[in-house]
């Protein structure tokens, strides 16, 4: 373990020491005003003000709004347009944006400054929401995919970041272990990384230079995914049942030490199931630690280091709590939630190096636990199924017997009224967008749980102040105009990230199970009484077809034709044989000494290595025409679209042949950028049109789906292609199954030559843009190739 620096711990700890007696004063008077009531008369005459707003009578607005009924709230398109037709969308947008505003950068609404830049946002959020309405056919928000977040990083000059983020968010999907859930950690880590660059847009304004803005968003965007991190590697490992209780112990105590020394220890020895874990999130935390800490000015450090040790001590205190144990104080259940609640924002911007605000620290440290007690509220029933430990939880279980337990709801309401009345001084604003939270919050509740079951809620929790409850409960079934933008993205966002997963399963199970289905029907059966001749030529096909190919174009065939045109398998296995035999023909030919001169391929040897180049060259031929016969072998369909896709294909052959002269002629040259991209389209992007083009010929596909197909393979075969090239710099020769730096051997001119690396992996995602883009004027929606996009741009190989 790292020795500790003693004035290092000592301000840490000092800082939880001021942290905690200070959250204790807090406490102590919200205590106060729910013992005697005093938070009720406040409280009840801002809801009656509040009313006016949100219950109507009779009124030409109200016909107005009736005469489209409202959609389902998490219908995402159909609601924004609802809200739109209704002329809410506006006070919608508003009031969303003001809260994040008051929670999340900790404003007052007060002020001219803030209020401009919210009606900014709410314009632009207005216009580009009912921009989307209309073209999105219903699919996930552009923001949700990575084509639509790489556009908004090209706007902002941040694609490093962006294809930095891509990279390590795949990377912590793949980390996360079952007992956790995958969709939650995901969904936490950003909106931590968008919290985080919300503050620094914020801290930027209006003045900074594009150049200025453009470092600081990047910084930002990497400082929130370090910060981010610690959600699913920290907290939720600690809270799961992953670890054992002495890893947990012993992961604890390295966190802590880390904090209060400003140094990650080693991680020392781990035995058991989880060392590969560990090993991984140890490696990825020490990065991000040691990230944080270089982007941290002198001046914030000890900041960042004391807001981050309260979060962390407050969180363990409340880890360890059981619910078995029945002598909890009130100070013991509630002042570790004010803490960790208020320093877990305090943080976001302590991260940013963020000058000192005393106002933003004051609003943020009061207002944390009114969002911890709705969320604990809102998961109620689950932390209880869990044995946690909460205010909720625990005056469930021990009320009865305890009647010195403060009631957490009521305490709720205390919270609610002393942020309008004392945090933000009766700001008419403030009013009203914290008591249209409040209300959304139990009216989404009762819909989840249902009637009954939330009258029963009620009847538990709001005994103690029956008039005020009476106007809440009226609240809640009547006031309308209560929904929120950000829970809409929310419930949208875990949607999609659940969508998402199903379609990235059930791609890999179709693409290994088509994979399994054409490396059956590849090799070729020797007929009896052939010549030795023929049986080399056939044993050399076998060699070249039996490597660990992907066989990524078959696959797209069989997967276009049978799910997206309802082509029976069998009446097109001819084809996709045919597109595997004119591949590995050209891979053949490429390999050649008088080619690319290469020495394996497909993880063995090459061809023309264990035969000789004769033999190589003769083999392609074989396979081009047996890939003719094969074409000319799919009697099931019409004869004259049947030679239609032959001509088709001998013209895509001629192209790749050029393609290949092309490569060959551009030996030693610096091509520019836009010879490069017609290279590679010949080469490689020819070969993945027809694989879309010809399933789509033999189910008669439309003229305009078949030039929409055709861009998107344009844009995939040249991203494809940069892929390869970057695996040539930085791949792995035993994953890839050929040798790396093969280009630069060769002297060959590629992305990667021409652009740098970071300007090759800029291009790629453009190309993946636009293929993405292009899917959009396809009449169908086909998972398949949105994440056959993700493959070609995040493979190994």
């Amino acid at each position: 373990m790292h020795h500790m620096n003693v004035n290092f711990t000592k301000h840490v700890n000092e800082g939880y020491q001021l942290a905690e007696e200070r959250a204790a004063r807090y406490f102590t008077s919200l205590y106060n005003q729910v013992r005697n009531k005093s938070y009720v008369p406040a409280l009840t005459e801002d809801i009656q003000i509040w009313k006016r707003k949100h219950v109507r009578g009779y009124s030409g607005v109200s016909f107005f709004s009736r005469g489209k009924k409202k959609p389902d709230t998490r219908d995402y398109y159909r609601y924004i347009q609802w809200l739109n037709y209704t002329g809410k969308l506006d006070d919608y947008l508003d009031r969303s944006v003001s809260y994040i505003y008051l929670r999340d950068l900790g404003k007052t609404l007060d002020s001219p400054v803030t209020q401009n830049r919210i009606q900014r946002t709410v314009a632009d959020l207005n216009k580009h929401l009912l921009k989307s309405t209309n073209t999105n056919k219903g699919e996930s928000p552009e923001f949700m995919n990575l084509a639509g977040v790489y556009r908004w990083a090209q706007k902002e000059g941040t694609e490093a970041a962006v294809i930095w983020l891509f990279k390590k968010l795949r990377s912590v999907a793949s980390h996360i272990p079952e007992g956790m859930s995958a969709e939650h950690a995901q969904r936490k880590l950003i909106k931590i990384i968008l919290g985080v660059v919300l503050h620094v847009m914020d801290e930027l304004g209006d003045a900074a230079s594009p150049g200025e803005r453009s470092r600081r968003l990047d910084e930002a965007i990497r400082l929130g995914y370090s910060y981010g991190l610690t959600y699913p590697f920290i907290d939720d490992l600690l809270d799961s049942q992953i670890l054992t209780l002495q890893e947990k112990a012993q992961y604890s105590d390295l966190i802590r030490s880390a904090l209060l020394s400003g140094a990650v220890p080693e991680l020392g020895v781990w035995t058991g199931e989880n060392v590969k874990l560990i090993h991984y999130i140890h490696s990825e935390l020490t990065e991000a630690f040691e990230y944080i800490k270089q982007h941290q000015s002198p001046d914030t450090q000890q900041t960042f280091f004391e807001q981050s040790y309260v979060f962390f001590h407050a969180q363990d205190i409340d880890r360890v709590k059981a619910l078995t144990q029945p002598d909890y104080t009130n100070e013991e259940l509630y002042i570790p939630v004010i803490l960790k609640s208020s320093s877990s924002r305090l943080i976001a911007r302590s991260v940013i190096s963020a000058p000192e605000d005393a106002g933003f620290e004051e609003r943020t440290f009061f207002f944390g636990i009114y969002n911890q007690l709705a969320d604990d509220f809102a998961d109620m029933e689950q932390d209880l199924k869990d044995g946690a430990v909460t205010p909720y939880t625990y005056y469930l279980q021990y009320h009865e017997q305890r009647p010195d337990l403060i009631n957490p709801f009521e305490l709720y309401w205390a919270v609610v009224a002393n942020l309008i009345r004392s945090v933000y001084d009766s700001n008419a604003k403030v009013r009203e967008v914290i008591l249209d939270r409040v209300i959304n919050g139990l009216k989404r509740f009762k819909e989840r749980a249902g009637a009954e079951k939330y009258n029963k809620t009620m009847g538990m929790f709001a005994a103690g102040f029956p008039e005020l409850n009476q106007l809440i409960q009226k609240m809640v079934r009547k006031a309308d105009d209560v929904d929120f933008f950000d829970k809409l993205l929310r419930d949208r966002m875990v949607e999609h990230l659940k969508n998402d997963a199903r379609e990235q399963e059930d791609f890999h199970t179709t693409f290994k199970s088509a994979r399994t289905l054409i490396n059956s029907e590849l090799k070729f059966v020797k007929p009896q009484g052939i010549t030795a001749m023929k049986e080399q030529l056939i044993d050399a096909a076998n060699y070249s077809l039996e490597g660990d190919g992907k066989r990524v174009r078959p696959i797209l065939t069989w997967v276009m034709g049978v799910y997206e045109y309802g082509l029976e398998s069998e009446a097109i296995i001819p084809l996709l044989r045919s597109l595997e035999y004119m591949h590995t023909a050209s891979l053949i030919f490429d390999d050649l000494p008088s080619q690319d001169n290469a020495s394996t391929r497909r993880g063995r040897e090459t061809l023309h290595q264990v035969h000789n180049s004769a033999t190589a060259e003769l083999t392609g031929l074989y396979l081009i025409q047996r890939a003719i016969g094969e074409q000319a072998s799919l009697t099931r369909f019409k004869a004259e679209t049947v030679l239609a896709l032959i001509r088709y294909s001998s013209q895509k052959a001629e192209d790749m042949c050029m393609g290949q002269a092309m490569d060959l002629d551009s030996k030693g040259k610096n091509l520019t950028l836009e010879q490069l991209n017609m290279v590679c389209f010949y080469k490689t992007g020819v070969a993945f049109e027809a694989c879309l083009v010809m399933p789509a010929m033999l189910a008669e596909a439309s003229e305009a789906e078949v030039i929409a197909l055709r861009k998107f393979a344009y844009h995939m075969g040249i991203a494809f292609q940069i892929k390869d090239d970057l695996l040539d710099v930085e791949g792995d020769t035993d994953v890839l199954g050929k040798p790396v730096g093969k280009d630069v051997a060769n002297n060959n001119s590629n992305f990667v030559s021409i652009l740098g690396t970071e300007g090759a992996s800029k291009e790629m995602w453009e190309h993946y843009c636009l293929a993405t883009e292009a899917l959009q004027a396809i009449p169908r929606n086909i998972p398949f190739l949105k994440h056959l996009m993700n493959y070609v741009v995040n493979r190994e190989r």
